[in-house]
């Protein structure tokens, strides 16, 4: 019998091991849910790639109310998790919280940039320059002189991608009228297709003929009513033209996959510390593919391809609201 128990007791030593050096990483969805064909979605499609080409799986939770947070952190660390990929800036708090009691799990924290410890990837983007390319788009394609911007949350970061975007769309037409308006000031903006829907009907009423969502799930309904209303839309995060196809003029592209990807095939050797990733990296950009490029001439890339290029080399410098809280070319 004491045999047995010794054996039974090596066998789970073994999967215990086992299971230590084979950790599974996890996803926490932000609120908006993991197919809001955005933020969320962009960082599912990252690793579902990771899943596919390597054959492991992932743990993943849809939040559903902020008092998960800290538990859907806690128990993926508990569970031997690791990484733990956050998505949003709402993880900061719950990540503060959190990450030191799990000294040997890492954490991802994707759009935070502003945490002090050992063990968080923070990763921040440079909204404000893709932002700022399909702001020239906008201006380019637009025949009214009134381009739109509809945001999700009203907090800084979504006052940084309007303030790009309001930039770009000056640099092209000094004149240009831009219409700004916030879904909300609570979560709840980031899944109200219903007010997107509401909001571009109002800023088309202005006379805005293109429209840009950066509002996560609510985005849906400022594409959906565009496309209804004759006007174009500008998608955000992942690649939306494809959802209303010669409709969406483009995309602005924030590859919130790539940081996923990259951090699950890191595993245990991801490397921390604060990254922010914009048009030199890669980490940003605008979409053109078969279903906008009807809507995108030789003339618009051209100027925005060399827009992109003048930033990159920083012979054009895209003011970041973070600066100062307050945005040069839009009044929020």
């Amino acid at each position: 019998m004491t045999l047995m128990k010794s054996l039974m007791g090596a066998a789970a030593a073994v999967a215990l091991t086992a299971g230590a050096a084979l950790a599974e990483p996890a996803l926490i969805f932000d609120l908006g849910g993991k197919f809001d064909k955005s933020f969320n979605e962009a960082a599912y499609n990252g690793a579902k790639r990771w899943a596919d080409e390597t054959g492991n799986s992932f743990r993943e939770i849809e939040l559903q109310s902020e008092a998960q947070r800290e538990q859907a952190l806690r128990r993926f660390a508990e569970a031997g998790a690791n990484p733990v990929i956050t998505m949003g800036f709402a993880m900061a708090d719950p990540l503060s919280a959190v990450a030191a009691d799990y000294p040997d799990t890492k954490f991802v924290a994707v759009d935070v940039t502003w945490l002090d410890a050992p063990n968080i990837r923070q990763i921040g983007f440079a909204e404000h320059e893709g932002s700022y390319l399909v702001g020239m788009l906008a201006a380019l394609a637009s025949k009214s002189g009134t381009v739109g911007f509809v945001g999700g949350m009203d907090i800084p970061l979504i006052r940084h991608f309007g303030c790009g975007y309001a930039q770009g769309a000056k640099a092209v037409n000094p004149d240009v009228k831009i219409i700004a308006n916030m879904t909300g000031t609570t979560p709840a903006a980031w899944n109200d297709p219903v007010k997107g829907s509401e909001l571009t009907k109002a800023q088309i009423s202005q006379g805005a003929d293109v429209v840009y969502a950066a509002a996560g799930g609510t985005g849906v309904g400022v594409l959906q009513t565009a496309a209804d209303e004759g006007v174009l839309s500008i998608g955000v995060d992942s690649n939306q033209n494809h959802l209303h196809p010669g409709k969406v003029l483009t995309s602005m592209l924030k590859r919130v996959d790539v940081a996923v990807y990259d951090a699950m095939t890191a595993g245990e050797n991801l490397e921390t510390g604060v990254f922010t990733l914009g048009l030199a990296e890669e980490g940003v950009g605008y979409a053109l593919d078969d279903n906008n490029a009807p809507l995108i001439s030789d003339e618009m890339k051209a100027a925005v391809d060399d827009a992109r290029q003048k930033i990159i080399d920083g012979e054009v410098n895209v003011v970041s609201y973070y600066e100062n809280d307050s945005c040069p070319a839009l009044s929020f």
